[in-house]
């Protein structure tokens, strides 16, 4: 049987596919250190998974309304209101099976055949996958390193067309970490509000942000910016709940009224259980988001002075997220790979680290490392990686 040409024109994840190799090699007996994973390495707060138990025990197990629970939205939007300062009806949010299935959905109810997203480099995997399997084309342009590879007023200028229907914007970024200014995000919006063009605001990091940085939605710049936004966000990565697959948009009644009835033909709803997880995670104590938060901010400022330290390795420090993403370009050639896939790829078979290649995040001279892992692992990695580097220019 021939498969639909949607799903033959995708893209292989990167990730899965270092994930696997790395898995491969572990399988053998190896002392693999992956540095791929896009989730944190503590355990969902335990009052989190009392509240889901004890929903269970209660007997609420049965189907939910399509957008979510109530109660949820409820929470969602008082976080909102807490967090932003945006005000939010529970017909303005939608609850998802996370927040890739809420991108998802709305890219489906908004694009027709050959509309136009504009995608930054460097971009999170899927983004542009989606826009293609919704009929959209990704525009993709590219966030240079010296402006923290952030995506400037001029550039997205120089990109609109009469077919651009939204902007990504993801602050903090995966993989960068990078984070926008509140100056950087009123320029943005000012073009998107005269060109009448969509703000998808990915904020899903927004709660592991460093040093003196913070979070601003673009969302809360403006009402103009508000109605020309849609939020996405979610508990995976604010909660260690990446696999209770709970996410959320916020924005457009008319969009999440749309978001809503194709979700109720594919979902249905989110999963029960993990709703009502996900009602604690909000309503309950934050002391363990902060604790998880310190954790990443110490191992950041210790690995990423040891990364630079290495030959032919440079990179911006991140300002959030739990990713570094070093251009590696040098130290390829310097070790003598044509590419840094190449260079990534003999890293993990021979030094046995795994690190996602950029170029499936739009940029081939990078590499992502994820330090949501020990500290110990990752100073580690590090410590392979140096001998690693100097034993090829030897």
């Amino acid at each position: 049987m021939k498969l639909a040409g949607r799903v033959q024109a995708l893209t292989p994840s990167s990730t899965l596919a270092i994930t696997a190799k790395a898995k491969e090699l572990k399988a053998q007996g190896l002392d693999v250190i992956g540095l791929g994973a896009g989730e944190p390495d503590f355990n969902t707060p335990q009052h989190i998974i009392d509240a889901a138990v004890r929903s269970m025990n209660e007997g609420k197990t049965k189907y939910t309304p399509s957008a979510g629970l109530p109660k949820l939205k409820e929470e969602i939007a008082s976080k909102l209101k807490h967090d932003q300062g945006l005000e939010y009806k529970s017909s303005e949010i939608m609850v998802a099976s996370g927040a890739k299935h809420a991108l998802y959905t709305l890219f489906q109810a908004i694009l027709d055949e050959d509309d136009e997203v504009i995608v930054p480099i460097p971009y999170w995997v899927s983004y542009p996958e989606q826009v293609k399997l919704a009929g959209g084309t990704p525009v993709y342009v590219e966030g240079k390193e010296e402006n923290d590879f952030k995506l400037t007023k001029e550039q997205l200028e120089d990109s609109i067309t009469a077919r651009t229907k939204a902007l990504i914007i993801n602050s903090p970024s995966n993989p960068t970490g990078m984070i926008y200014s509140e100056q950087e995000l009123r320029a943005i919006g000012e073009l998107c509000v005269e060109h009448d063009i969509l703000i998808i605001s990915d904020e899903i990091y927004e709660k592991l942000v460093y040093g003196h940085s913070k979070h601003i939605s673009i969302a809360q710049l403006s009402p103009e910016l508000k109605q020309q936004t849609i939020i996405i966000n979610g508990v995976s990565k604010s909660h260690s709940m990446t696999g209770w697959r709970i996410g959320y948009a916020a924005g457009d009644e008319q969009i999440i009224k749309a978001m809503t009835n194709l979700a109720s033909h594919s979902t249905s709803n989110p999963t029960t259980t993990a709703q009502y997880g996900a009602i604690a995670a909000y309503a309950g104590p934050q002391t363990e988001v902060e604790k998880m938060r310190a954790a990443f901010e110490q191992r950041l400022n210790i690995i990423h002075d040891k990364l630079v330290s290495i030959p032919g390795i440079t990179c911006v420090k991140p300002q959030g997220a739990f990713y570094l993403f070093p251009n590696v370009k040098k130290a390829a050639e310097m070790t003598g790979y044509k590419t840094v896939d190449d260079f990534s790829s003999a890293l993990l078979e021979e030094a046995l680290v795994a690190v996602v290649p950029g170029s499936g995040f739009g940029a081939n001279d990078y590499v992502r490392l994820s330090y949501a892992t020990s500290l110990e692992q990752l100073e580690e990695a590090v410590k392979r990686i140096h001998n690693f580097v100097k034993e090829k220019m030897a």
